[in-house]
């Protein structure tokens, strides 16, 4: 077991010196989102509620809709942040050869990874968090609720890891998985009410989105960080399910993919 978890420890040391090994682009990630949080978000918002002829949209006024937007950036940060680019070009390159001789699997190589850039996301979206405290968009939250937000969406940020993971897989059968990639984030961007909150959604909708992830991937924690009450217990229940539904599709597709691999970029 030692040995074992050495494997892991190592790995995720590899993976976090690969994350911070150019300077400069990791100064960026870490001030990037806020920056474009300000100039995009901010003043598109601004013009919206300056233009309109009330100022409280579907129960949100501008200082609400600042903080949820705040809040969806943080929890986009820490729990979307991961992308399954590496996994699949492992694929496509006819990589995963080597993996099949180590003695540490390739699921567990990639989720090593995965806990890696999630330690590192971590770091960021506080450095966000408190940028956004800093220059008055929010004030911050009492211990309580961020300590549950934050493992919601760390938790969250599991699921997002298995649906990343699926698209790797499609490396088996399509020369680029980009494409799902970009297609999956913008699905989940919309039905997720990361670009508005759900409230301004058809009521139908809503609905019909409760017992599927994509609420609870950022509207449902972003109203957990700002202190509004949630069923934590139907969140945790839902995204348990399609975690378990979508490890054991990455599991059938890793078998089937293996039977069809021939390592023809190799």
């Amino acid at each position: 077991m030692q040995t074992y978890l050495l494997k892991w420890w190592q790995t995720i040391r590899i993976s976090w010196s690969k994350y911070t090994a150019y300077r400069l682009n990791f100064f960026l990630q870490v001030v990037g989102p806020f920056l474009v949080f300000f100039f995009i978000k901010y003043n598109l918002w601004s013009s919206i509620y300056e233009g309109s002829s009330t100022p409280v949209i579907k129960g949100y006024n501008f200082s609400d809709m600042m903080h949820y937007h705040i809040w969806t950036l943080i929890i986009s940060l820490l729990g979307q942040g991961y992308a399954a680019m590496n996994l699949s070009e492992d694929i496509r390159l006819g990589r995963i050869s080597s993996y099949l001789i180590y003695p540490f699997e390739f699921w567990e190589f990639h989720t090593a990874g995965f806990v890696s850039f999630q330690i590192l996301q971590v770091f960021v979206s506080s450095i966000t968090l408190c940028l956004a405290v800093f220059f008055g968009f929010i004030e911050f939250p009492s211990l309580s609720i961020i300590l549950t937000g934050f493992s919601f969406t760390l938790f969250m940020g599991m699921f997002w890891f298995t649906m990343q993971y699926f698209t790797g897989l499609l490396a088996f059968w399509l020369e680029e998985t980009w494409i799902m990639r970009v297609l999956l984030s913008i699905i989940v961007s919309f039905l997720s009410g990361y670009i508005f909150p759900l409230e301004l959604y058809p009521e139908w909708l809503v609905g019909a989105l409760k017992y599927s992830p994509f609420p609870y991937m950022s509207y449902f924690p972003a109203k957990i960080f700002m202190g509004q009450e949630v069923n934590l217990t139907l969140g945790y229940s839902v995204l348990t399910f399609w975690i378990a539904v979508f490890a054991y599709i990455n599991h059938l597709i890793w078998k089937k993919g293996m039977r069809l691999y021939t390592a023809a970029g190799m």
